[in-house]
């Protein structure tokens, strides 16, 4: 049988050496530090967490802003600016004018969706040049008339090295929205030389079309020679067609100037047919008689001889070109018959 231990009561200096014991123990799931000093190193924790939040944040501003820095230097940012700070007429416009319809149509666009393309524009000593949106410019300032939303227009801001770029610039933006005619594009080389902004119109040409095909910048300069010899005079320019620009213009190196001036100065044309006709009417009766060479210009290719009315009805013309003779019968009709006797006569001539 176990022998019961006798338990013996603590004296007093037993149970302070407890009380001090349990005093240093914190209790149970409870942490050693301090509450205060707790708080103070939580706090400290997510101080350091968000100064790590800052500073990526801090770092995605300062990249956004590089990049803002950037797109304005390239001109791709667009600023809202006031439409009476901008000068339409800082360069001479390749657009003559635009139809009503078009104008209409731009108006509605505009008012129901806003300007999808902002213009084009460069910082001068009073305000701000044009350089390209003429169209869409003065949309606005009619539109403001009614609405000061419209008072000011997004635009991008340019810095063209030189002028010749500004309108480099102004033709490239309208070949692509407006498809310009053929009299435009040569009046706009022959207006920029004249600025004193080009040497010649050839270079002009070269600069203002140089993405465009030989055949293309060869009708340009066609069209700069009408411009520059009949352009104050024609009232109806930009409805004259391709075949009708290169003969003028072949007709006014060959020395016809005076003589086409003369058949429209002076006239009121009210529709783009009756000038047509006077010109053609000019162009015609040169090619209808031989080409005097006194009369300068590029020597003639193909020499024709006066033209012979036939009793019967029908004209009657030889061509002679270094790729041989041709007779030009015009107005009459020729049987297989008739035609046989004609080739014999000639071969009798010519044995």
């Amino acid at each position: 049988m176990a022998r019961r231990r006798r338990l013996v009561a603590p004296d007093q200096s037993e149970l302070e050496k407890l009380d001090e014991g349990f005093a240093a123990k914190p209790p149970l799931g409870q942490s050693m530090t301090p509450p205060i000093a707790q708080v103070a190193g939580e706090a400290a924790a997510l101080s350091g967490m968000s100064n790590v939040a800052d500073r990526v944040e801090a770092a995605k501003d300062s990249a956004d802003a590089e990049k803002w820095r950037e797109a304005d230097g390239a001109g791709r940012v667009a600023y809202a600016i006031p439409t009476d700070e901008i000068q339409n007429d800082y360069l001479r416009r390749d657009r003559i004018l635009d139809s009503p319809e078009s104008r209409a149509e731009l108006l509605a666009s505009i008012q129901a969706h806003g300007l999808r393309t902002p213009i084009e524009v460069m910082k001068i000593d009073d305000g701000y040049g044009l350089i390209a949106g003429h169209r869409r410019l003065l949309a606005f300032r009619m539109l403001a008339i009614k609405d000061p939303s419209f008072a000011t227009i997004p635009a991008f801001i340019r810095k063209p090295k030189d002028s010749a770029a500004a309108y480099q610039n102004m033709v490239e933006e309208n070949e692509v929205r407006a498809n310009l005619s053929h009299y435009e594009r040569g009046r706009i080389t022959v207006l920029a030389t004249q600025n004193g902004v080009f040497e010649s119109v050839d270079d002009a040409v070269n600069c203002l079309f140089e993405h465009g095909s030989k055949s293309k910048r060869s009708k340009v300069r066609s069209f700069a020679a009408v411009h520059e010899g009949l352009g104050d005079l024609l009232q109806h320019p930009i409805d004259m067609t391709e075949r009708l620009g290169l003969r003028l213009a072949t007709a006014l190196r060959d020395g016809a100037q005076s003589e086409l001036r003369a058949a429209i100065s002076g006239q009121d044309f009210r529709v783009a047919a009756q000038e047509v006709k006077a010109l053609e009417a000019v162009l015609n009766s040169r090619e209808l008689t031989e080409k005097d060479p006194a009369r300068g210009g590029r020597p003639a290719e193909v020499t024709k001889t006066p033209v012979i009315k036939l009793n019967g009805g029908g004209l009657l013309q030889a061509q002679m070109s270094p790729q041989g003779f041709k007779i030009d019968l015009k107005g009459r009709e020729v049987d297989t018959e008739t035609a046989k006797i004609i080739l014999e006569q000639i071969q009798k001539i010519l044995s």
